[in-house]
């Protein structure tokens, strides 16, 4: 049964702990690596609670709330901002704050983070060194681009408008043709900020004059010394040279000379020697003349020399050997011969002896041998001698005519030595 006006209590319910916290502040970041961007350049930050998705947030610049545009973007519940190409209407003080998605919770904002954006875009700028206006073949020649403000840039080569690399580009060896160079920078990966390219440094380039080595020793001297001067000349330069020497490729020391001796005492191996022009001014220096072989031409001379005492000594010899032949020749079979005896008389002899026939003896035939005596008397002296002139008294020629008419054959009978 119940009664009135007396009190009950109840036992307690379950504890429940109610913790109260701090309302956290969001923290703004920069995805991109730099805040001071030029005009056309992309811009990204972020904003967010740590350890926690449940956060939507709101962007403020310079205490004004940011919204969207053409060019400015928020990611999803608006944790990212993105700029896509920046303006001057874009710098300012940046912050953020954020409310929970289940409640009616706002947060205070964020830190500031200031984002700075230029007028203009950056001043690219070209240097060479060494500043020549004229270069020449084999100089070597650096070409550097700087940028007047900011960081993070790479840096991009261009000759004759084609595309190369490398911060610093440096030619190690020019080449005898006229260029000309610039360069630009860029940063950014998806969307890359590129600014414009830097004036344009020519590069004219001549061809390096070249030494040459000339022999000063001409050929008539080879017999009257055994030393070669040789000489160091810039046939294409007007300007006033000095020259270094070298043998086998290395410089012979202390000798500054446009002249060089080569004499059996410094040069026993019979060595490459070659020159160089050097000088004060530009060019500096020369390229290297061509080889000059002393073995080659100590192996002429020597040839020369031997051809020349061959031809001596074999004058001399045929002169000796005439002599020789002179006094000590065997006389000819022909020379002991006795002279042939004449086989006839001649007229001249005939008449100086007595008893010389008649030299129509010889040719009587056998029927004049027959004939009579009586017909001999009838046709007159069968044998008469008629002088005959003589045509040459050295070989003592003698021509006999002779004529007769006999009744047998009529025969004319002539003779002639």
């Amino acid at each position: 049964m119940a009664t009135r006006d007396k009190t009950y209590n109840t036992q307690h319910s379950e504890r429940r702990s109610l913790r109260v916290s701090e309302i956290p502040v969001p923290s703004l970041k920069q995805i991109t690596p730099w805040l001071d961007v030029f005009p056309t350049e992309g811009v990204k930050l972020s904003c967010g609670m740590d350890g926690s998705s449940d956060w939507t947030y709101t962007w403020f610049r310079d205490g004004q709330l940011v919204k969207k545009d053409e060019v400015l973007s928020f990611g999803s519940d608006a944790a990212t901002l993105s700029i896509s190409s920046a303006s001057a209407s874009q710098r300012g003080q940046y912050s953020c704050s954020a409310q929970l998605k289940s409640r009616s919770v706002s947060s205070n904002s964020s830190s500031e983070t200031t984002l700075e954006v230029y007028d203009t875009k950056p001043r690219v700028t070209l240097m060479q060194n060494p500043k020549h206006n004229v270069m020449h073949t084999g100089d070597a020649v650096t070409f550097s681009c700087h940028v007047n403000v900011s960081s993070g840039w790479e840096y991009l080569w261009h000759k004759d408008n084609h595309p190369l690399s490398e911060y610093n580009h440096t030619i190690s060896s020019v080449v005898t043709t006229n260029t000309s160079y610039q360069c630009q920078v860029k940063r950014g990966t998806n969307t890359a900020f590129r600014s414009d390219r830097s004036q344009a440094v020519g590069l004219e380039v001549k061809e390096r004059p070249k030494a040459n080595i000339i022999l000063l020793t001409g050929w008539s001297e080879v017999f009257s010394t055994d030393s070669l001067v040789l000489q160091c000349e810039m046939p294409k330069s007007q300007d006033l040279w000095n020259y270094t020497w070298f043998k086998e490729g290395r410089q012979i020391n202390h000798l500054i000379s446009e002249k060089h001796t080569v004499t059996p005492q410094n040069n026993t191996e019979q060595s490459l020697y070659t020159c160089q022009g050097i000088r004060s001014g530009r060019p500096s220096y020369s390229k290297f003349s061509e080889s000059f072989t002393t073995k080659n031409l100590l192996l002429k001379r020597r040839v020369l020399l031997s051809i020349s005492g061959l031809i001596f000594f074999g004058i001399i010899a045929v002169l000796l050997g005439c002599i020789v032949l002179r006094v000590f020749r065997k006389p000819d079979d022909g020379d002991d011969k006795p002279e042939e005896t004449e086989l006839f008389l001649t007229m001249a002899q005939l008449k100086e002896r007595d008893d010389a026939p008649c030299p129509m003896v010889q040719y009587i035939t056998d029927a004049e041998l027959n004939s009579s005596p009586k017909e001999g008397e009838e046709n007159g002296t069968v044998c008469s001698e008629t002088p005959l002139p003589i045509t040459s008294h050295e070989d003592q020629a003698v021509t006999i005519e002779s004529s007769g008419t006999t009744e047998n054959n009529g025969g004319l009978v002539s003779f002639k030595q």
